[in-house]
């Protein structure tokens, strides 16, 4: 069996910054890539941002790794550690700044669709027996209550706000398994699926700005978006989430960081 590619679709938050969402896949394998936004000016990594720099390290590891889905993981993280220290300028001003990222990946080990994952990209199995989740099924109600703590329309002002700065740097230093420049913790952090697959059988990878269309604002649920996906694709479905996002612009209806999130997702399924 075979990955065989349907379409992918990736969109900036906003169209004066850059995208720090990245995906790919191969002939067994597929990843996506979700840079955490960077909460201060460039230079720790010269005048890219850590997000960018981290995602586009990420994306050529995935590309350039092969066989089991754990080696391939296992590689990345320690391919990351290794150019992080040859590509950084300086000492980072706290752990904040420390370049870091979410991923889901997925490959093709004989009858089985193996999944890894770190933070919160999902991905969505489309089998004979149902849509089910290969990675935890996601929820923002943590993030949601935070950003509703800082009063009506957080998001609409974007991260900048000196308020919203703080509260976001605070967070960034919780401990928490990601993706980034200490392979160590990524490793311990990871979690693996594995599941039966079939030709046929369709996979949707996509960072959590494509799947808030389902977690944050309910406009489907994981069944009627994949019903949806196969009837229409992916550009139907990021109209829908644009529509929804502009349409509260303000982020009271549906309180949150951005207006728009990066918003990506790659569609594969088994050949």
């Amino acid at each position: 069996m075979h990955f065989d590619l349907i379409q992918t679709l990736s969109l900036a938050g906003k169209p004066d910054v850059p995208n720090d969402d990245r995906l790919g896949c191969a002939e067994r394998h597929a990843w996506v890539i979700d840079g955490a936004t960077d909460l201060g000016p460039a230079g720790l990594l010269g005048e890219r941002g850590g997000a960018a720099w981290l995602a586009g390290a990420a994306q050529r590891a995935f590309a350039g790794a092969c066989g089991p889905l754990q080696g391939i993981c296992e590689q990345v993280f320690d391919t990351l550690a290794k150019d992080y220290e040859q590509a950084r300028q300086r000492v980072p001003l706290a752990p904040w700044e420390l370049p870091r990222a979410a991923f889901a990946a997925v490959a093709l080990e004989g009858d089985e669709l193996v999944c890894a994952h770190l933070a919160d990209c999902v991905v969505l199995h489309r089998s004979a027996q149902g849509v089910a989740f290969l990675t935890p099924a996601p929820d923002r109600e943590a993030e949601r209550a935070e950003a509703a703590a800082l009063g009506p329309g957080t998001g609409a002002f974007g991260v900048r706000t000196p308020a919203v700065l703080a509260d976001r740097r605070a967070a960034r230093e919780r401990p928490r398994a990601v993706l980034g420049v200490e392979p160590e913790q990524a490793r311990a952090g990871t979690g693996y699926s594995r599941t039966p697959v079939a030709r046929g059988d369709d996979v949707l990878l996509m960072s959590d700005g494509f799947a808030a269309l389902f977690d944050t604002y309910r406009a489907y649920d994981p069944a009627a978006f994949i019903t949806r996906l196969l009837s229409h694709g992916l550009a139907d479905l990021a109209r829908t989430l644009r529509g929804i996002e502009q349409d509260d612009a303000a982020c009271v209806r549906y309180p949150r960081f951005k207006m728009s999130d990066d918003a990506s997702a790659i569609w594969l399924r088994v050949g």
